[in-house]
């Protein structure tokens, strides 16, 4: 390197170093300035959207609870039934994290008063639960709803409107304090959008001086060099770059050339790379159809083993009930209650067996696919189930059903238990009514099954539909659990979906899309 060339390479280096060093000064206060703003905005909208909003969103909901609870119990002290009793035991299950809460609160606000209005709101709790709610719940199942006193109801409203008064305290002290912090982080946008603009507009005007120094002492080298850059980019990886000009133009150049030499040496490894790639996919296509198969072999295991124990509980069964016939009424009251859950319980075995092979039927035994008119199949249906109908006075109506390709056999299942389930769950105080109907939307039919029976918690709505998911006891409502889960496998097996929709009114609403007959 030639003196002249050091030369200008030394002035090329202090000018750009003084001149970066000037603007990063001025940029870096300025970002510094706007980082920190940024940052207590930030913060602050952490506060408000995530500790505040969370506070106030526990806060409600605990409340909410707490009223529940109070209305539960007013209802067991009126009826006795500890079936009210839900929300109350609901409430207990609230956990700590409301005081992990409230001292988040109190620590981000810097606002002790918090944790003092949280504390007088736990100890109105916990007195109407220990000196109110307790006790009465423990006199109830002691002596029954009809010794609770009205002095003791009062006085349970007056626990109740202290827990009312100092969670209402609590929560205006939250919001409060939310409200403080909303103000705050809307100063903090404003000055963060004037900052913002600052720095843009400060980044330009340096930008234009940077550019202009870049032109003047670093363009003019840098084009010789681009050249052979060019070159190997467009695929001449075999030319050289050459070595030229002031000393970091000369060092860039350099390190270009290193780049190509090693762009060679990972060019040679991408298609070692590739090689292995293609074989590793051909064994994850291997592997998939060995899964594929696998889940065949279970398919076919899970029926056989369904269809096996048929035989042996057959006989579990059939002797069962020969020992009832036999000797029911010779032995004393226990062995005659051992022998009823015997034969009680291998019927619930071969009900649960029957309903497994016709779960695993689906999609595998094809059965012939024909244009199925759902008014006869939800005859039949009907027909199957007559006695049912009979016994519970049970009313079932439709309205005009269409014509779908499928399995009529399926199809009359489908409609068998989604009628069968109405007429099971049926109203204790009103006469069962099932109304089936149908829509066209789009290139489907949706149809529909509503029923004025209990009805199923919308919490539950997608959980009815997995197979062995009961919402009520064995003894209460016999099934196997099976049926709304056999449902869905036949709708998806038609290419549809079923769901049950939110806000449908009393009863249940059980909605089921179709694929159309399109028509030639």
């Amino acid at each position: 390197m030639s003196p002249a060339t050091v030369r200008t390479s030394a002035t090329l280096r202090r000018r750009l170093a003084a001149l970066f060093v000037s603007a990063g000064l001025v940029l870096g206060l300025v970002v510094l300035l706007t980082g920190t703003v940024f940052a207590r905005t930030l913060a602050l909208q952490d506060a408000v959207t995530q500790e505040y909003f969370q506070a106030v969103s526990e806060t409600d909901r605990a409340l909410v609870s707490m009223v529940d609870a109070e209305t539960g119990l007013r209802g067991y002290a009126l009826t006795g039934d500890p079936v009210t009793l839900e929300p109350y035991q609901r409430s207990l299950e609230i956990g700590d994290e409301f005081e992990r809460t409230a001292r988040a609160v109190a620590e981000r606000s810097g606002d002790d008063a918090v944790l003092d209005d949280y504390g007088a709101a736990v100890a109105a709790a916990r007195a109407w639960y220990s000196e109110h709610a307790e006790p009465m719940i423990a006199q109830i199942e002691a002596q029954g709803s009809d010794s609770v006193s009205p002095e003791q109801i009062e006085r349970g409203r007056g626990y109740f409107d202290e827990v009312r008064a100092s969670v209402g305290t609590y929560l205006e002290r939250l919001r409060g304090i939310r409200a403080d912090a909303v103000a705050d982080l809307e100063r903090m946008t404003t000055l963060s959008a004037i900052l913002l603009t600052t720095v843009v507009l400060t980044a330009v005007v340096v930008g234009v001086l940077i550019w202009v120094a870049l032109r003047r002492w670093v363009v003019s080298p840098v084009d010789a060099l681009a050249a052979d850059a060019r070159a190997v980019a467009e695929g001449d990886l075999d030319r050289p770059v050459a070595v030229r000009g002031p000393g970091e133009i000369e060092q860039l150049a350099g390190d270009v050339e290193h780049m190509r030499v090693a762009l060679v040496a990972q060019l040679g490894e991408l298609r070692t790379s590739r090689a292995e790639i293609a074989d590793a996919h051909e064994r994850l296509t291997e592997q998939a159809e060995e899964l594929r198969r696998s889940n065949r072999d279970l398919e076919q295991f899970a029926y056989v083993a369904s269809h096996d124990l048929q035989e042996p509980l057959r006989k579990v069964a059939s002797f069962t009930q020969l020992l009832q016939k036999r000797y029911g009424g010779q032995l004393d009251e226990r062995a005659d209650q051992y022998i009823d859950f015997a034969v009680d319980g291998a019927k619930r075995m071969q009900r649960l067996i029957q309903d497994l092979l016709g779960f695993s039927r689906v999609g595998r035994v094809g059965g012939e696919v024909v244009d199925v008119d759902l008014d006869k199949a939800l005859a039949r249906a009907v027909d199957q189930l007559d006695e049912r109908i009979e016994a519970a006075g049970a009313v079932v109506t439709h309205d005009p059903l269409p014509t779908v390709r499928g399995e009529e056999p399926l199809l009359v299942q489908l409609f068998q238990n989604l009628v069968g389930n109405a007429v099971k769950f049926r109203h204790p105080d009103r006469v069962p009514r099932v109304h089936l109907s149908a829509r066209r939307v789009e290139d489907s039919w949706e149809l529909e099954c509503r029923d004025n029976g209990i009805g199923i918690d919308p919490q539950y709505a997608e959980r009815v539909f997995v197979i062995f998911q009961r919402l009520h006891a064995k003894d209460v409502y016999e099934g196997t659990g099976i049926g709304l889960a056999l449902c869905k496998k036949i709708v998806e097996f038609h290419g549809g979906r079923i769901w049950i929709p939110e806000g449908e009114g009393e009863g249940t609403t059980i909605r089921w899309t179709l694929p159309a007959v399109v028509e030639g």
